[in-house]
């Protein structure tokens, strides 16, 4: 059974950082794309970072350009975001997902390709 578990939310002040993981379990990252996906209150659901594990490409949306930063654990099959420089508009669900492949569409990641999702975890930048 495909398993994917967020953790590491919290309350953080604007200029902060946070770490997210993602532990996944019931089959290997490896062999899977890896997105994180947020959900700001009232909004749509968002395509923040993709990563194909088998060629290392990936994907960045433009409003976490240079502060956000993915990174894996092949040991521990688990993947993380390190998230810099927080901003009040990153409040937010944070979703981790895997799946078949990075649905980058006119530029934005869209969840197209992604079969299996964790449940979430908050992220709230505010003073």
């Amino acid at each position: 059974q495909v398993q994917l578990v967020e953790s590491g939310g919290g309350l953080v002040q604007p200029g902060g950082s946070l770490r997210l993981s993602c532990a996944a379990s019931g089959f290997t990252l490896g062999y899977y794309v890896i997105g994180w996906f947020r959900q700001a209150p009232g909004k749509e659901r968002e395509g923040v970072t993709c990563i194909s594990i088998s060629d290392g490409s990936t994907y960045y949306a433009d409003s976490v350009k240079g502060r956000f930063t993915f990174s894996r654990d092949n040991a521990k099959n688990a993947v993380y975001l390190q998230m810099n420089s927080l901003k009040p508009e990153d409040t937010a669900v944070y979703y981790c997902a895997t799946g078949r492949f990075c649905g980058v569409v006119r530029g934005s990641l869209t969840d197209h390709g992604m079969d299996y999702w964790g449940k979430g975890t908050l992220v709230t930048v505010s003073q």
